[in-house]
């Protein structure tokens, strides 16, 4: 490594949750030494009065080259005049948040491109209070790097901890492992864990120990920088083995369910007894039942525009306050730092509580998820099912449509700002939403959203339908009218 940083070559930008680049084009460690040296100074400048630390936790996942660009990381916080915390492995992204609170540290700096591509490497900044740094701390740490200056490196011995322990202990406390493995076993439930070659890797099998191995088992949990070939997010695409193991072994008498997280372990999807695909759109729901009706534990529910009706319904039938915010758990976790809050999640899989940090666990969602359904002693497709039949049916989907340049996406933007469809499909919109991008109200448990990429001429576009049928219509429907624009 040289004797300084330099600063980066071009403007780097923060997105919804971190900088994130394809590995030796945009993200090297030339560009990412003084992102590291920069997010540092500022976790250290907006330090609360009342935390006397200087400690950064710098955390990676199972990517190519993580675990040496974390090493370099903590050499640019020790030229901070910092004092930096590696962890001993690869670990899922909410094992830093935690540890930044229970050791009372500055922030952390995590390795990770999440659920991207193989190809792609980036990094996550964690404040004091354990979740993501909001855009107001991300525009500052770009404007300490276009401000020049030059950080020195300082080697020295590292010190390591094993974070992904600790984390796994704060789980332990928080769920009654033995209650839910008995009531796996009472229900004959067989559970499929998949966390998709990432860091989440081996979590739940050391969660449950030597309990028992004949209920859950865990496939692709070896390390696997290609991931398979696939990017590692918890998309049905993606999940052709277990949701055929899933199929097969309920077929042959062992009713099994399907456990998903993604590459650095903070979102979340499952495959139902009966092999089909269930998002955060149909787990939040659930879990706000399960956490307002079962546990009744206080506090409003958090979503996402681009999340399904259906959570607002649930919700509101057990006089729980809905919020609506913006795409981006930060924009989450930013309300559960001042309220009292129960639930809060995102279409893409990313769900946090109250009780827990102000950031997204897939492991803590996972143990909530299996405690809902062995209390009511009914596998997951029931469960959903006896949901919908009370509140209403919904569909989802989503496509990304990429556009020619950033010329046709701006003009699109601006048509769809200033003058929105009034018709859909021959179906009149009765409301216009703008809280981010363009949504398009029809009806009840009937939505179609725009939203753009704030980084390239992508326009991502969602849909929520009564019916399967009605929600490729409306998504063909936004397709066209976009492409046609």
């Amino acid at each position: 490594m040289s004797n300084s940083i330099p600063l980066s070559l071009s403007p780097i930008r923060f997105g919804t949750d971190g900088w994130r680049g394809v590995l030796g084009v945009d993200f090297n460690l030339e560009r990412l030494l003084p992102v590291a040296a920069a997010a540092a100074q500022e976790l250290q400048y907006r330090a609360p009065s009342d935390l006397n630390s200087r400690t950064v936790v710098i955390g990676y996942d199972r990517r190519f080259l993580a675990p040496q660009f974390a090493e370099a990381i903590a050499a640019a916080v020790r030229g901070c005049e910092l004092e930096p915390l590696l962890t001993e492995t690869a670990l899922p992204t909410p094992a830093c948040s935690w540890a930044v609170l229970n050791r009372k540290a500055l922030g952390a700096l995590v390795v990770t491109a999440s659920h991207n591509p193989p190809e792609w490497l980036g990094l996550k900044i964690k404040g004091p209070f354990g979740g993501s740094v909001d855009g107001d701390f991300t525009k500052a740490v770009e404007k300490r790097l276009l401000a020049g200056g030059v950080i020195s490196p300082r080697s020295g011995e590292i010190q390591r901890f094993d974070a992904r322990q600790e984390h796994l202990d704060c789980l332990k406390k928080k769920f009654d492992i033995p209650f839910i493995l008995q009531g796996l076993k009472d229900m004959s439930l067989h559970v499929i864990i998949d966390p998709m070659h990432g860091s989440a890797a081996g979590c739940i099998r050391d969660l449950f120990g030597a309990l028992d191995n004949q209920i859950i088992e865990e496939i692709r949990e070896k390390r696997d920088p290609l991931f398979g070939g696939y990017p590692p997010e918890p998309l049905s695409k993606y999940l052709y083995q277990i949701t055929k193991s899933v199929k097969y072994l309920g077929q042959n008498g062992k009713p099994t369910i399907g456990i998903v997280f993604d590459g650095d372990g903070d979102r979340i999807a499952a495959i139902d007894e009966v092999g089909s695909y269930c998002s955060t759109q149909l787990l939040m729901p659930l879990l706000i039942d399960h956490l307002a009706r079962v546990k009744k534990l206080p506090g409003a529910v958090l979503k996402t525009v681009s999340g399904s009706d259906l959570m607002t319904k649930i919700a509101k039938e057990y006089n729980r306050e809905v919020r609506e915010l913006p795409v981006g758990f930060k924009y989450i976790a930013e309300q559960m730092l001042s309220d009292n809050i129960l639930i809060g999640g995102e279409e893409s899989g990313g769900i946090g509580f109250g009780a827990h940090l102000p950031e997204r666990d897939a492991l803590y969602t996972a143990l909530l998820l299996l405690e809902a359904l062995i209390t009511e002693g009914k596998p997951l497709g029931v469960r959903l099912r006896e949901i919908k039949r009370k509140f209403g049916d919904s569909h989802y989907d989503r496509f990304d449509l990429q556009l020619p340049d950033m010329m046709t996406r701006t003009r699109l933007e601006e048509l769809l700002s200033k003058d929105p469809p009034l018709l859909v499909n021959q179906k009149p919109v009765k409301e216009v939403v703008r809280t981010d991008g363009v949504k398009l109200i029809l009806d009840k448990f009937h939505w179609i959203m725009f939203r753009f990429s704030g980084t390239e001429p992508l326009l991502r576009i969602y849909s929520e339908a009564p019916n399967p049928k009605l929600v490729a219509l409306d998504l063909t429907w936004a397709k066209d009218f976009a492409q046609k624009a």
